[in-house]
């Protein structure tokens, strides 16, 4: 490993100062409220965890205690205060299949191997690459979302019984109807009033948790009948154990986990980091996707020895905390140590929380998130962005969030190299000593190889040619053998054809090919290639 890279990995995992990216001060108004956002996040992670478990097919613990450790760890070393981690749907989907076929044990070898990959990718920083999303796949992303929570929360709606291994329901339970039904959509509505009015009257408690504790003690007091934390599954237990995956250390265990590594990896970064840009517009802060990749590594790994079935940041949650006001790594904190304190020692009580007040607080969360300015930005953005908009909206739904922003990328850089593609054109005129100047505009790659090179007519083109591409840029290989063919075409009737304003790069690889070039002194210096050989047709370097 690089040494640069190796003092990259000692700094960011120093413990780093507990406000807001070192910038906020610490009032004790601040930290009282970063408590209290911790504790209201904190209750709604207990379902969330439980029900996760169960959708990976492990007990509720396994979940539980991943929330734990993975919201401690990335709270301290992660690259945004204010985001919660935990474990999450995305990743559970994923693991069903692993544990139904091999055991929890593979889970949590793949759960340590998967962290250690993250970390890899911090180490080289490719977090780096979540700049490249465009701004319609973050706005279908977000919308997706919103749709995915409050679809999450249906299942809340049914008599309570055994969660299916597909976590989109209780096996053998029904859904509520008549009193039940009205009374938990009662009790929802009055959760979401709350916590509507809860600043307009005061700031002193975050009102996502006045919501849940007003509603749970007019529950609890006046003992109504309806499903609550408890009924999902106990979530009393001990300190999480340290304890070594039991797989054989063999190439064959490492060619079951690799597979399902790579892809809870990729899943659990791409949600992080798509996490950390919008916790970051909501705070006005930016930076810090490396070190999250390193923090949801590290908490991953440590996580896979203790039990957990591995975690990433989740958006419910954060967007929970954040609009709480949760703003410094004391919040994540504080969420995870009360997280392990309902485990330990409350669990009586925690089980006796409505799900009613649960569910009021997440459809307040699927509100807040869901971008409704889109419905406007999509009749005035291009069709094509609106198009991804809808593309990733309806992706994230169906699939997953990892897949859906993937299509949404691919589909957006497609559509742009196309645009590209169409821009490319060439003015021409004559010198007064006969030659022809085509002067080249537009960019010149893969897409628009092809249209460039008709630009050309080598039979009726005089004896001399010159091609100026200083309103041109010359991306890639595909671009240099377009090059390469005009010249040839010229050079085969016998005409002399010069090529100008290319990069040095350009002027080494061509003059290989034997063709003619006029150096100028106004020439760009940009890099595009170090080794292109024309037999081969191989291009390396950047």
């Amino acid at each position: 490993m690089p040494r640069s890279n190796l003092g990259a990995l000692t700094n960011r995992l120093t413990l780093p100062d507990l406000r807001l990216n070192g910038g906020d001060d610490l009032t004790p108004s601040q930290v009282r409220t970063d408590v209290l956002s911790g504790l209201t996040v904190a209750l709604a992670l207990v379902p969330e965890a439980v029900a996760f478990a169960f959708v990976a097919g492990v007990h509720p613990l396994v979940g539980l205690y991943a929330a734990f450790m993975v919201g401690l760890i990335t709270a301290v070393f992660g690259g945004r205060p204010g985001m919660i981690s935990g474990a999450t749907g995305a990743l559970a989907v994923v693991m069903v299949a692993l544990v139904a076929e091999h055991g929890v044990e593979y889970l949590f070898a793949t759960v340590v191997l998967m962290g250690i990959l993250q970390m890899f990718a911090g180490i080289m920083q490719w977090g780096k690459f979540i700049r490249l999303v465009p701004h319609p796949v973050m706005l279908g992303f977000v919308n997706g979302l919103a749709i995915v929570i409050f679809l999450a929360q249906m299942t809340q709606f049914k008599v309570p019984g055994t969660m299916e291994s597909n976590g989109h329901g209780m096996s053998g339970g029904e859904w509520l109807t008549g009193g039940p039904l009205y009374l938990m959509l009662g009790l929802v509505a009055l959760t979401m009033a709350i916590i509507w009015a809860m600043p307009k009257l005061t700031k002193a408690i975050p009102a996502p948790l006045a919501g849940i504790g007003i509603v749970a003690l007019i529950v609890i007091v006046f003992g109504i009948d309806v499903p609550r934390v408890g009924d999902m599954a106990s979530i009393e237990g001990g300190l999480p154990p340290f304890h070594i995956p039991a797989v054989p250390l063999t190439w064959e265990t490492l060619q079951i986990i690799l597979p399902y590594s790579v892809i809870l990896a990729a899943i659990g970064l791409i949600e992080s980091l798509l996490t950390l840009n919008l916790v970051g517009e909501m705070t006005g802060k930016r930076g810090g996707a490396s070190q999250e990749c390193i923090a949801q590594g590290l908490a991953n790994t440590v996580t896979g020895f203790f039990g957990g079935m591995g975690g990433c940041a989740m958006i419910g949650q954060s967007m929970i905390n954040v609009k709480s006001g949760g703003r410094t790594r004391i919040a994540g904190i504080a969420a995870a140590l009360f997280l392990l304190l309902f485990i330990l020692v409350a669990s009586p009580l925690i089980e006796q929380i409505p799900l009613a007040a649960l569910v009021g607080v997440m459809f307040m969360v699927v509100i807040g998130t869901f971008a409704w300015n889109s419905f406007k930005i999509m009749r005035r953005v291009p069709p094509m962005d609106a198009f991804v908009i809808l593309l990733v909206t309806v992706v994230t739904v169906l699939e997953d969030l990892a897949v859906a922003v993937v299509v949404g990328v691919i589909v957006s850089a497609l559509a742009y190299a196309w645009n590209n593609a169409r821009r490319i054109h060439a003015k021409s005129y004559r010198t007064p000593e006969g030659a022809k100047v085509y002067q080249v505009q537009g960019p010149l790659f893969f897409g628009s190889s092809e249209g460039f090179i008709e630009l050309f007519d080598p039979k009726a083109d005089p004896a001399i040619v010159v091609v100026d591409f200083a309103d041109s840029r010359v991306v890639d290989q595909s671009a240099l053998q377009a090059i390469e063919n005009v010249a040839a075409k010229y050079e085969a009737e016998g005409k002399e054809i010069q090529l100008r304003h290319l990069s040095r790069d350009c002027h080494r690889l061509l003059n290989k090919a034997g063709h003619l070039m006029i150096d100028s002194d106004d020439d760009p210096d940009y890099a595009l290639a170090v080794n292109y050989s024309v037999r081969t047709g191989i291009l390396g370097g950047h």
